[in-house]
């Protein structure tokens, strides 16, 4: 042993009994623990970024707090997660399908909500080490690995008004052109504030995003049943996921399962559109975690993107709203190489294209030499044909396909960086001693 005693945090409902049980062991000194009970998970979260170590988090998974992103906020403090069966497991669930569930979540070990102390002694000494002193450093954490495939992610995003959700039936439908890509195409409604379904006449309100996330808060379902939360549109040749039937209804989506949720996509087609809000405002630019949350949607589908086509209007004010749109990206983190600059609805006339061709790459200096000239995509009445679900003409779809398809290759050996960069906490990197303490003979 390396330490003196365990140090446990628990999170489970206020009247769970073996809550009860293992405050009793550590209180008669039957288990060498400190127990520390938490009934939310916001106080979990508090506790693990205390800089404190902790052994272990005890986790009932009847806890409606029980999810990825406690798991996530456990697993980066450097403390092992054991889940504890609870009532509401499926009873039809084999053990060996509910382990693997667990393991994909980051669970280490499981136990029976009747568990003994002994039982729970063996399942720490296996999985977790004990704690001397409070101002040692948490052990290396084991990196888990992908899935080996994931499809491409194109990203659309605009200003309201912009047409950008035209833009992404655009291009999903030339894309689901290619007989290899035939039902295998998505295009995903991520808005904040979704129209999909009024473009595409969708009389069913669900099963959509909010379902989609659900499923991956505490599991993975498999390929076919992301893909039956889709539905078909065969006139287009592609398939839709619907999006929020409210735009306050982003408050319900934890971040952790989003992921998930994007990655459950991308296994389940060989390409995902993705039609995103054009705001990427984080807790970075603005201070507030709440703003995060509510754009984490558009932001962790960009920031995982392939290509991001940012769709703007022609005119002064579109030009200068495209310009702040393509700031945003690349101050978010994404490469100006993997943004496309569309203007919709552009005039005809070459030299009013070449001018805000001009106005564009004056607004960003910074981005001029990696950002390609602007795309554009001429106008065209398109009510009709999107009230009847016809396709799309191809005077509107040819010119977005034939840009992405222009900007791919030379992306494909340079994939998107991690979407989750990890802020490194004062003391986390441990620490070395200097020369002159080595002559010295002091360690």
């Amino acid at each position: 042993m390396t330490g003196e005693r365990y140090v446990l945090l628990a999170l489970a409902p206020a009247r769970a009994p073996w809550f009860e049980a293992v405050a009793q062991w550590s209180m008669s000194a039957a288990l060498a623990a400190e127990f520390i009970k938490c009934v939310s998970a916001e106080e979990v979260r508090v506790r693990l970024s205390s800089g404190r170590r902790h052994s272990a988090l005890l986790v009932d998974a009847d806890a409606p707090s029980f999810d990825r992103d406690v798991v996530d906020a456990a697993r980066a403090a450097g403390t092992t997660v054991i889940a504890i069966l609870g009532s509401r497991e499926p009873s039809a669930q084999s053990g060996s399908a509910r382990s693997a569930r667990f393991a994909e979540l980051g669970v280490a070990a499981e136990l029976r909500p009747d568990f003994g102390c002994d039982e729970l002694l063996d399942a720490l000494e296996r999985n977790c080490e004990m704690i001397g002193r409070g101002d040692q450093l948490p052990p290396g954490l084991g990196v888990a690995s992908g899935p080996l495939w994931l499809a491409d992610l194109f990203v659309v995003c605009g200003a309201g008004g912009t047409g950008a959700s035209t833009v992404a039936i655009a291009l999903a439908q030339g894309l689901a052109g290619d007989a290899r890509q035939a039902g295998r195409v998505l295009l995903a409604d991520l808005a904040r504030r979704a129209d999909q379904a009024m473009l595409h006449d969708a009389p069913d309100l669900g099963p959509g995003v909010q379902e989609l996330v659900e499923a991956h808060r505490v599991g993975r379902p498999d390929p076919d049943e992301v893909r039956r939360m889709t539905f078909g549109v065969p006139r287009r040749g592609y398939r839709l996921l619907l999006g929020l039937r409210q735009s306050e209804a982003w408050a319900a989506l934890r971040p952790r399962a989003i992921d998930a949720a994007l990655e459950g996509l991308r296994q389940a087609f060989q390409v995902v559109v993705a039609d995103v809000t054009g705001d990427f405002e984080g807790e970075a630019e603005g201070g507030s975690v709440d703003v995060e949350e509510r754009n984490y949607l558009a932001r962790s589908a960009a920031l995982r993107a392939s290509i991001v086509v940012a769709v703007g209007a022609p005119g002064l004010k579109g030009v200068h709203s495209l310009g702040g749109l393509i700031r945003s990206l690349v101050a978010m983190g994404v490469s100006g190489d993997r943004i496309v600059a569309m203007l919709n609805r552009s005039p005809r006339n070459p030299r009013a294209r070449a001018e805000s061709a001009r106005a564009l790459a004056g607004l960003l200096p910074e981005q001029r030499l990696a950002l390609a000239s602007p795309v554009h995509v001429p106008e065209r009445k398109l009510d009709d044909v999107l009230w009847d679900g016809a396709p799309l003409p191809g005077s509107v779809v040819d010119p977005v396909v034939h840009a992405v398809q222009a900007v791919a290759p030379r992306l494909l050996d340079h994939p998107p960086p991690s979407a989750d960069p990890v802020r490194v906490r004062p003391g986390s990197l441990g620490s070395w001693a200097e020369p002159a303490d080595f002559e010295a003979g002091r360690p």
